[in-house]
């Protein structure tokens, strides 16, 4: 297990050997949540890093990663823990079976930790051989109100109550990180709970230090090419700009079909890595796309 960074050059350090790259700004406040032990909440457009975040600390911090992945209708049973009723019907009829069992030993053992499953909330706040796992609440958007009022008792207090066992509490906090794609507003007090950063689309200089530590073996060049042309695309009026995620995934591509240099053609033929609504990949095919190509490659011109 690795210490806690004490310093935010250290936090910075910290991510780039895991080749996440970040913005001073993002690296200050990640050092601020790991130092006080807040929730840290990170909003942003999809692909922007948020996500990766989390497992970059863990891998980077020897944590476990705990992910509780949000969606519509995600309640409390689901996020904590559920009972496993096939195994306890067995052993109910097992009981039945041999006659003349005692129903409150039976009770006692049923609503045992046996016959517990434990959900990500759980999972976090029980003792890790490794330290205090990295606890990943992705996409909390998703979720609906009712539950963010739930997760307000758990990430003020750090527990989680189940009613046949009680209130479990963690001897000590996870490190836990939640994201929002932004596609409601987050109760006020949730956010107050946690530290707060927008993660943005990064400028073209981290970009490119981005793509050099996520896909080192592309070409100088080349590398430069993807990230002004990915650059001149999220100017445009798109309905899904793309994120560093599709930067990285796009530079793997061309890597995989030998390119050296991008071209109009190689561009329609790749567009699918990029953008991922048809209506914006037909707005840029063609001419728009050599157009792009073309102002893209004036400004990498030295003047």
């Amino acid at each position: 297990m690795t210490a806690l960074p004490d310093t935010i050059d250290a936090t910075e350090t910290l991510l780039a050997g895991q080749g996440y790259i970040a913005a001073r700004a993002l690296a200050t406040v990640v050092f601020l949540a790991l130092k006080l032990g807040r929730p840290l909440f990170l909003e942003g457009e999809a692909g922007t890093g948020k996500t990766e975040i989390a497992k970059t600390l863990a891998a980077a911090l020897g944590r476990r990663l705990i992910r509780l992945q949000c969606y519509e209708g995600l309640d409390a049973a689901s996020a904590v823990a559920e009972w496993n009723f096939a195994a306890q019907m067995v052993a109910i009829r097992a009981a039945e079976a041999e006659g003349g069992a005692d129903r409150n030993l039976l009770k006692s053992e049923l609503f045992s930790e046996d016959y517990l499953i434990a959900r990500p909330l759980l999972e976090a706040m029980r003792p890790q051989v490794e330290g205090p796992p990295v606890l990943l609440i992705d996409e909390v958007d998703r979720t609906d109100e009712p539950f963010e009022a739930f997760l307000l008792e758990a990430l003020s207090d750090f527990q989680v109550t189940i009613p046949e066992l009680g209130t479990i509490r963690a001897p000590e906090p996870p490190i836990v990180i939640l994201t929002s794609n932004r596609t409601r507003e987050v109760h006020d007090a949730l956010k107050r709970r946690c530290l707060y950063h927008w993660v943005d689309y990064p400028g073209f200089a981290r970009e490119l230090d981005i793509l050099r530590a996520r896909a080192p073996e592309a070409q100088e060049a080349l590398s430069r090419e993807i990230v002004g042309f990915v650059q001149k695309l999220r100017q445009e009026d798109l309905f899904k700009k793309p994120g560093v995620a599709e930067t990285i995934d796009w530079a793997k591509c061309l890597l995989a079909l030998d390119v050296i240099s991008l071209s109009p053609e190689v561009i329609a033929d790749t567009l699918g890595a990029i953008l991922k609504y048809q209506d914006d990949i037909q707005k840029i095919q063609g001419s728009e796309a050599k157009r792009l190509l073309d102002e893209m490659k004036k400004d990498l011109t030295p003047a």
